[in-house]
């Protein structure tokens, strides 16, 4: 980054191929033996999309969530989809770390926040995920997934019209284990998936939100190839959503995204990112995905 003009392949070749982990050590390292601070002249010496990315991987995991989500939220209208994406798929421990984070960040509880910019069922919905009051990994109670699955029916299908409250205490309560029963008791009793039954009963930003923890219940990768597939598809590209996904789950699970990728749409996550962006953005995000 010294003197005229900037080495974007060596940014690319240092940062995309090291942990978070090490990144961060990396940061402290410049500021020790340069007194400069890294992410100032990165910004400084980046721009765009490509500065979007370099940047995301330079914040730690939480910070880099709290501020996709502070982001989502600011100025004129919401994204809802990316409250959905990053809230839906978190289990407990993760939630109250994320909620704690964006507190400090800045001074404002999540939960707070995120009544300020929706409404109604979806509101509530958020609102249980972020107040953490999911069962953590693990509990299960085979019996009770039978009597939820009843009550699940009972609220939508068995009736005239719907009882969104049961299908956000339970689905937004219960572990993501304990789902997984739950789902198979729906369908040994009606007959139907949960997916159906959400389409039928549901609609709108809440829909799409319950759609979302089912889906994470049953396969993450699944829904993140998905919401990758639809930023790319069509006229433009969602580049915020693209770099969003790839950056923050490029050490959880990019490599179960890629090969599910593939499956789903018959051709690599790799191949796609090609054909949608260009220059160093382009780079940088196929080196993480290459190294995924």
């Amino acid at each position: 980054m010294k003197g005229f003009g900037t080495d974007e392949q060596t940014i690319i070749d240092i940062l995309c191929n090291r942990c978070n982990w090490q990144r961060q050590v990396i940061a402290e390292t410049f500021k020790n033996e340069l007194g400069r601070d890294l992410i100032k002249d990165l910004k400084s010496e980046l721009s765009g999309k490509f500065e979007d990315v370099i940047i995301g991987l330079m914040q730690p995991p939480v910070n880099y969530l709290c501020k996709q989500l502070y982001k989502a939220m600011d100025g004129i209208g919401t994204n809802e989809r990316a409250l959905i994406e990053i809230l839906c798929s978190q289990n407990n421990e993760q939630m109250h770390h994320i909620s704690r984070v964006y507190e400090e960040m800045y001074n404002r509880p999540l939960a707070e926040h995120v009544c300020t910019e929706t409404s109604g069922d979806f509101r509530r919905l958020l609102t249980l995920i972020i107040t953490g009051t999911r069962d953590p990994p693990g509990t299960v109670d085979p019996d009770l997934a039978v009597q939820q699955a009843k009550q699940l029916y009972d609220a939508g299908e068995g009736k005239w019209g719907t009882d969104e409250s049961v299908f956000n205490k339970i689905l937004a309560h219960s572990s993501f284990d304990q789902l997984e029963y739950v789902f198979e008791e729906y369908k040994k009793l009606t007959g139907r998936t949960i997916e159906q039954a959400l389409k039928a009963e549901l609609s709108g930003d809440l829909y799409h939100a319950l759609s979302a923890i089912v889906e994470c219940v049953q396969m993450a990768p699944h829904f993140f190839s998905k919401r990758l597939f639809k930023a790319m598809d069509g006229l433009g590209t969602d580049d915020t959503t693209l770099i969003r996904i790839i950056v923050s789950r490029s050490e959880i699970d990019l490599q179960n995204i890629k090969d599910e990728y593939e499956q789903m749409y018959n051709k690599t996550l790799m191949s796609a990112v090609k054909s949608e962006t260009s220059g160093d953005y382009k780079k940088a995000l196929c080196a993480l995905i290459g190294n995924a």
